[in-house]
């Protein structure tokens, strides 16, 4: 085993290749002129902490490390515990069914209720695409099959000219067609520029028992997508009663929580989720439909209907997963994991 001191020179290298600086830089920025931080001292204590927690350099901005104590630290998961805790529970061997969008639609098939079809069906104008254009008539979702964070993801016009739909998917990479998914009214009326969806974090134990170790509602602000990395706000749910906890946050320091949707005014706090008990029994059987990955990061649609799996993430984010709750959650993890020494 590689000793430890070694192992964060590694990770630090890796996190000063990966930080995105001008992020980083407006954070800078923000702390300096709106609370009344020292540049120098942030960034050292961005280092230090970088070495001492294993996390990335703006890891230490958005868990707003810079306002907390020790014990308080060590409760955040890192990106570096979080890469060597999904190595462990979703073998780098066994992650393609969650990595590639069209695997996941065939492996979990009995848990999604939207057609899909594949790049090559549009080009041969294939039954199973009208069959999606029937099912969808209004609008399709175009996508990168192993896109991630609402990257290669778009909205279409289902009636687009079928040449003008296949330059526009090889132009942008698209090789996944899918239903567009028309969400329950309740979601509709808090957020109806996208599809908001529960994200549905669970762990499979030793003895098979499934936990989960969050719940946490995706709002689209002015997107067709509801990922935190493009803007957008997420809120904590009550896994008893599948209401919201608290207000909306940003990934962005920058940006305050919101208490109602900065959109259409709908209260967050005290938000029912629909179909609740729906939503928590489909994630938990799902979670035992396949043990080759322990842990996933589910994503819900929720229809008029019930749910429905839009995917599931190996890597799952550890922003999304904690910052809505506003304090770290490592602790879920190790009740059932041990890091290396």
């Amino acid at each position: 085993m590689m000793p430890l001191f070694i192992r964060r020179f590694i990770y630090f290298g890796y996190y000063l290749r990966e930080t995105d600086w001008k992020v980083l830089a407006r954070y800078l920025s923000h702390l300096h002129q709106y609370g009344g931080y020292s540049l120098s001292r942030l960034l050292s204590d961005a280092v230090y902490s970088s070495f001492r927690y294993n996390i990335g350099l703006i890891d230490y901005f958005e868990f707003r490390f810079f306002e907390l104590d020790a014990s308080e630290r060590e409760r955040w998961a890192g990106t570096g515990f979080m890469y060597e805790f999904h190595r462990k529970m979703n073998p780098v061997d066994q992650r393609d069914v969650l990595h590639d969008k069209l695997r996941f639609l065939q492996a979990y098939a009995s848990f999604i209720q939207h057609p899909h079809c594949t790049v090559r069906d549009v080009e041969k104008n294939s039954t199973r695409f009208q069959e999606l254009l029937a099912a969808s008539p209004e609008k399709i979702v175009l996508k990168d099959a192993k896109g991630q964070c609402g990257w290669g993801v778009d909205v279409v016009d289902a009636t687009m000219d079928r040449k003008a739909l296949l330059e526009h998917m090889h132009e942008r990479d698209y090789n996944l067609v899918e239903g567009y998914v028309k969400q329950h009214p309740a979601l509709q009326e808090m957020s109806p520029s996208g599809l908001n969806t529960v994200r549905m974090v669970t762990l499979v134990d030793e003895q098979n028992q499934v936990h989960i170790l969050g719940a946490i509602l995706r709002m689209s602000i002015n997107s067709f997508v509801d990922n935190i990395a493009m803007g957008n706000i997420a809120a904590p749910i009550d896994v008893e009663t599948g209401k919201l906890l608290s207000e909306g946050v940003y990934k962005d320091i920058t940006k305050p929580p919101e208490s109602e949707h900065p959109v259409t005014g709908k209260q967050i706090i005290g938000f029912q989720v629909p179909h609740w008990q729906k939503v928590v029994s489909m994630t938990r059987k799902a979670a035992l439909h396949d043990l080759s990955n322990r842990s996933i990061g589910w994503d819900v649609a929720i229809t008029e209907s019930g749910p429905s799996l839009i995917e599931g993430n190996h890597n799952w984010c550890k922003f999304l997963w904690q910052l809505p709750y506003q304090r770290g959650l490592k602790h879920r993890i190790l009740e059932f994991y041990q890091p290396d020494a």
